[in-house]
């Protein structure tokens, strides 16, 4: 069985996202094996200098080492865009390279620390537009979740 990971800055402050999130989360468990790393977001100032957040960056990406493996996919704006039955089959693909984990990455508003970046396999962002991250989090596991349903035929995908 395939398993996912999936690395979050932060965490969900709105019940109804949590919700979201729970159950694609639940969903996924038919595939896969799941696991969900919440990890601490620095604190910055309110006006904070870019010699701040590459620190900040720096402190999350040493968090971020700790969880990652397999095929690393970091999230990010000048990622790949990606349809969703060419996520399936990436995904896909990872599993029968060898690659049993693959791991998708969120960073904080501010981003991901570069070293984090270049560890990814792939670079995937969602859109041209901006989101926030909590709600990336909810279109990332409907897209995971959706690969898989692709890659089996199933009617969720049309």
């Amino acid at each position: 069985m395939m398993n996912i990971n999936l690395i979050v800055i932060g965490r969900l402050k709105e019940e109804y996202l949590r919700s979201a999130c729970a159950e694609y989360i639940k969903r996924l468990g038919r595939y896969c094996t799941f696991e969900l790393h919440e990890l601490d977001e620095c604190r910055l100032s309110d006006a904070p200098s870019e010699k701040e957040i590459a620190s900040a960056l720096k402190k999350e990406a040493e968090q971020i080492k700790k969880y990652a493996r397999g095929m690393i996919v970091p999230m990010c704006i000048e990622g790949k865009h990606l349809t969703s039955p060419e996520l399936s089959e990436k995904i896909m693909s990872a599993g029968v390279s060898g690659q049993s984990t693959v791991t998708f990455i969120i960073g904080s508003s501010f981003g991901l620390d570069p070293e984090i970046k270049a560890m990814g396999a792939l670079k995937l962002s969602m859109s041209k537009m901006t989101f926030p991250h909590q709600l990336a989090r909810v279109m990332l596991l409907e897209q995971i979740y959706r690969a898989f349903q692709i890659a089996e035929g199933g009617k969720y995908h049309k």
